[in-house]
């Protein structure tokens, strides 16, 4: 039997102290009408912090911004309603002494024109350019980006006052963020654009107003990958010199945790660097800057999430060299995904030693499942 300690150890940033070291992965699911995160969403965050999962890091929920989001189903971290909604998510979270944040997100050019619930909303950009480069609207100007960066802030400023014990900033996968990140779509000749450094100084300011609004005892968490939906071979370091200098933005504007998402945990970032069994995406941040990391992709489960959007089931995959790699340090924290969407008792069955229990994943349950 696999020792699991070492995965139930608390863990403590700033203000904030978890149980163990189980986070529960941002997941979209589209069940909040009206962008109102209604009981039912309450429930079902609720649930798995019952069920020993340390850290639930919400699905995202966007800022106020009228281009922010895609899709009315998905909720809004801005409207009155809406933060009364989370305001319960919160309550039921900690009566069952879980802990949790919001993932703060913005799809920027992610989404089609004339979709969401503001459809007469220009999509927010970098440089109005898509993913191949084609110029589609005007630039933003300085004042137009900086207000992008305030809604970020101000969103993190409401999480602080309904009681949420971190933020999440969402800089990953191809959304607004990752999209100053990336040369393709940010052509700024501003101080938000030219080399990697550069392009990752939108985060950076994000991170700092962010800090000015939660105040010193709350860690602010990164989330952020290499690949894109667009093109998951996409690299935005292509070494670890590339990667530190890229990360060190975030450190020096006051990030607490790195959330290095990956399709496969499993997969060496730099396996030119350090062999096929080398550190993870995960690893190297911890390792580059010292600061905390959270590991996350396919934990649980033996194929990535991709297969399971194009229906694909996927099979339980033991968590032993997680656990190891987690007691070596190589990272801090792991984050579940489709394991804990199916299953909201996977943490506990895990803790238990209950792992026959566990089922393989059904790509059905994205549909269905609370």
């Amino acid at each position: 039997m696999t020792d699991t300690a070492p995965l139930f150890a608390p863990f403590t940033s700033r203000g904030m102290t978890v149980p163990n070291r189980i986070v529960m992965a941002p997941m979209t699911r589209s069940f909040s009408p009206g962008g109102i995160p209604g009981k039912d969403v309450a429930e079902y965050y609720a649930r798995r912090a019952a069920a020993d999962v340390g850290l639930l890091i919400t699905e995202g929920t966007t800022v106020g911004r009228g281009g922010a989001s895609n899709d009315p189903k998905v909720p809004n971290f801005h409207k009155e309603a809406s933060l009364a909604g989370w305001k319960r998510v919160v309550e039921s979270v900690h009566a069952e002494n879980g802990k949790i944040a919001p993932q703060l997100w913005h799809v920027g050019m992610m989404r089609k024109p004339g979709t969401g619930p503001d459809p007469e909303a220009v999509s927010d950009s970098p440089s109005g350019r898509t993913h191949t480069g084609k110029q589609v609207q005007p630039e933003p100007t300085e004042s137009e980006v900086a207000d992008m960066v305030m809604a970020y802030a101000n969103a993190a400023g409401k999480a602080k006052e309904l009681g949420f014990d971190s933020v999440e900033i969402h800089g990953a996968h191809g959304y607004l963020i990752d999209e100053f990140f990336w040369d393709v779509m940010n052509t700024r000749t501003d101080k938000y654009g030219g080399d990697l450094v550069d392009r990752a100084q939108f985060a950076g300011d994000i991170i700092r107003e962010c800090r000015k609004q939660v105040g010193e005892d709350m860690p602010i968490i990164l989330r952020f990958s290499q690949w894109k939906q667009q093109e998951y071979t996409a690299r935005l370091a292509e070494s670890p010199a590339e990667l530190e200098a890229f990360l060190n933005v975030f450190a020096d504007a006051g990030v607490d945790i790195l959330h290095a998402s990956q399709r496969r945990w499993w997969e060496a970032e730099f396996p030119e660097v350090d062999g096929e069994n080398g550190l993870n995406l995960a690893g190297w941040c911890k390792k580059l800057t010292g600061l905390p990391s959270i590991t996350v992709g396919s934990v649980g489960l033996s194929s990535d999430f991709i297969g399971a959007f194009q229906g694909e089931n996927s099979k339980t995959r033991p968590i032993a060299d997680v656990i190891e790699r987690l007691d070596k340090g190589e990272f801090d924290l792991v984050a579940v995904g489709r394991a804990l969407l199916q299953d909201p008792f996977w943490a506990e069955k895990i803790k238990q030693g209950r792992t026959d229990e566990l089922d393989d994943y059904d790509a059905k349950a994205l549909a269905t499942l609370y």
